[in-house]
């Protein structure tokens, strides 16, 4: 992926930690998702009282996705700190990460994190979730 594609995903990424809903953390995050034709898809971390319910920008972003029919997707931008302010690398949970599995070829997606349109790095899923556990392994 060329780097100006990478800037725009982390520029939308920046942009919806705006709407992150974190009464309690206040550790804003906010996703951009790339899908296979080339439109992206957002979402913010909303937290919940009762923690459990609380959900992570990754799967808003993918959830959102999904509900409007995609089901192929090249990358996603995590970025995220406390008060809104970058400082360093937002990785994806374990659970966004499972996620990203069922939707996602571990090989070729890639996850970029990033602190801004200049500092940023870029993983395959399979670096992050080595040995990971899809739909594959149940055929």
């Amino acid at each position: 992926m060329d780097k100006s594609r990478i800037q725009e995903l982390i520029q939308k990424a920046i942009e919806q930690m705006r709407f992150s809903y974190v009464p309690y953390s206040n550790f804003r995050v906010g996703a951009a998702l790339l899908t296979r034709d080339g439109k992206v898809y957002t979402g913010c971390n909303i937290e919940n009282a009762a923690y459990g319910p609380t959900n992570c920008a990754e799967r808003t972003a993918f959830f959102k996705a999904v509900s409007e029919g995609e089901r192929q997707f090249d990358a996603i931008c995590i970025v995220g700190g406390p008060d809104g302010v970058l400082k360093g690398y937002t990785a994806p949970c374990g659970v966004c990460r499972q996620v990203m599995m069922e939707f996602c070829n571990p090989e070729t997606f890639q996850i970029i994190l990033a602190v801004s349109t200049e500092d940023y790095r870029v993983y395959t899923l399979k670096e992050l979730l080595p040995l990971g556990f899809g739909p594959d392994n149940l055929a």
